[in-house]
């Protein structure tokens, strides 16, 4: 017996939990500036969290998607993407929404079912939120075939959570993006659980970057809560695929934490969102 073919998933991070530099940093992250950038994003992604919830419990605002604890992703995601490229988000990216230059309003209004918030005045080809799981991938994987169509040095950036990797519209998007060569960067935000189903039930696979090898793209692994590994490993496969490098999935691994509202009062109890 003779083995075909041989695969490995690589994981990286630059930061530990505690904080501490694990490995020389690239570039962008010994500039001042740049990591300021990434933090402010990130704080400013957990304040806009804390206070949609508010308005969510408070009947002031639709469904809403929390980000608490998954900020690294999509600030990491989002920095990493230039102008021209095209984000194509599922509901937990407002850190990376705001780095494109959607306003906090626009964010809003989409959450409070004003579909003005669908249409963002200062990136008009991003995509808005998409709500049905896994669906968008398909659209990212057209969106980056017409770049190639139109000969455009572009790529988009397709973000979707663990749950979405086991439905059929992600494969399938991933299929076609390898046999096209699409300039599609997958990247998974594993937070361990889509909706109520934790991710040991989802999927046997070790991992899910593993997912990428049947549709003969790159895959590869990233500390999530390390925005610097986001960002790094985003810039990479963007810029890949800019030069014709074809598609790439990065796992984002993280975690989605929740907050639950204290009841004050017995009343209060019985209403209390679950």
């Amino acid at each position: 017996m003779s083995i075909s073919a041989r695969f490995e998933v690589a994981f990286s991070r630059f930061l530990a939990p505690e904080g501490n530099v694990e490995q020389e940093l690239p570039a962008f992250a010994r500039e001042r500036d740049a990591v300021l950038r990434l933090y402010r994003a990130m704080v400013l992604t957990r304040s806009f969290d804390t206070r949609a919830v508010a308005l969510q419990r408070t009947g002031r605002l639709g469904t809403y998607a929390s980000s608490l604890g998954q900020e690294a992703v999509a600030v990491g995601a989002g920095d990493a993407m230039q102008a021209g490229d095209v984000l194509v988000p599922s509901f937990r990216e407002h850190g990376a929404q705001w780095l494109r230059g959607v306003t906090l309003r626009e964010i809003l209004q989409f959450w409070g079912g004003d579909e003005r918030g669908s249409c963002f005045a200062a990136q008009a080809r991003d995509f808005p939120v998409s709500i049905t799981v896994g669906a968008h991938a398909t659209h990212a994987v057209g969106v980056a075939h017409a770049m190639r169509y139109r000969r455009e040095a572009n790529a988009v950036v397709c973000v979707f959570g663990d749950g979405a990797t086991s439905k059929g519209d992600v494969y399938e998007a991933m299929n076609i993006a390898g046999a096209w060569r699409s300039p599609v960067v997958f990247v998974v935000n594993n937070n361990q659980w889509a909706i109520s189903m934790p991710r040991t039930a989802q999927s046997a696979a070790a991992t899910l970057a593993q997912k990428a090898i049947a549709a003969g793209i790159g895959g590869e692994q990233v500390d999530g809560n390390d925005v610097i590994a986001v960002r790094h490993a985003v810039a990479a496969a963007l810029q890949r695929a800019r030069a014709g490098g074809g598609a790439h999935l990065i796992e984002c691994l993280s975690y989605r934490l929740a907050t639950t509202p204290r009841p004050t009062t017995p009343a209060a109890t019985a209403t209390t969102p679950k």
